[in-house]
């Protein structure tokens, strides 16, 4: 069952967000950008073909949660999370309405990035496009868990831009984006399995490159939905504190 005041909460930040012209211009715009230079950086057709499922993953958690993080953030800042906490609201209901709330445009930014990439750039995929939206949209929901549990332990902009190098940047390295996991140190590739980045990049990897189904990627799905389900239920029991600053 969804928290009633959920909704409420989540229109106040859909409402809020797209009154900010300049964040909307920017939730579009960065993701062509950042992708029309990596399009031009691998002419070669193929090579793009095979590091599109990385590349897609890794920028719905990057965007995702940078988004989530920063504008929680502001929120805490602005003192807006200090009167939820005050009202009769629950901890569930603030996580699942700020959820949502930035889930749409995370979303948003997916659907620009998937589209453009296979579009614009001509990426050759093989499993159907409606499955690869679906991969997608777990993904981001894990990360913007991840960015509204994380930005409860920052107290400035500055201090969740540090976070990205701990929490992003690892992932990247260690899911098989830039070198093969199985070519690793068996310490890291045991490290790799404890991070949702690796699970993004493995299933996007099956549906596009070998044609597979959600069916397929059955254990992929389920690690990245139950990762948003712990982690949300952690962001809860610590946005307490997180409010206080």
């Amino acid at each position: 069952m969804i928290p009633s005041q959920a909704f409420t909460i989540a229109t106040r930040i859909i409402n809020q967000l797209i009154r900010d012209r300049r964040t909307m211009v920017l939730i579009v715009v960065v993701p062509l950008v950042v992708m029309t230079l990596i399009g031009l950086s691998f002419p070669e057709g193929t090579v793009l073909d095979y590091i599109a499922p990385a590349l897609l993953a890794t920028m719905a958690l990057f965007f995702s949660f940078l988004l989530t993080g920063i504008s929680f953030l502001r929120e805490r800042s602005q003192g807006t999370m200090e009167r939820l906490m005050a009202s009769p609201v629950s901890r569930l209901d603030i996580v699942v309405g700020y959820l949502f709330g930035f889930f749409i445009f995370a979303l948003l930014q997916t659907l620009i990035v998937v589209l453009f990439t296979i579009y614009a750039l001509d990426v050759t995929y093989q499993g159907d496009l409606w499955q690869i939206f679906i991969f997608q949209i777990v993904i981001i929901t894990a990360a913007v868990n991840l960015g509204i549990f994380i930005s409860t332990f920052a107290r400035n902009e500055f201090q969740m831009v540090q976070f990205i190098p701990l929490i992003i940047f690892p992932q990247i390295f260690l899911c098989g984006v830039i070198w093969p996991v199985e070519q690793m140190p068996n310490y890291l590739q045991w490290l790799s399995k404890i991070l949702p980045l690796t699970y993004g990049v493995d299933g996007l990897r099956d549906i596009m490159l070998a044609g597979k189904s959600l069916l397929d990627v059955g254990f992929e799905l389920a690690v990245l939905v139950g990762f948003a389900v712990v982690i949300s239920i952690i962001a809860a029991f610590t946005l307490r504190r997180g409010a206080a600053g």
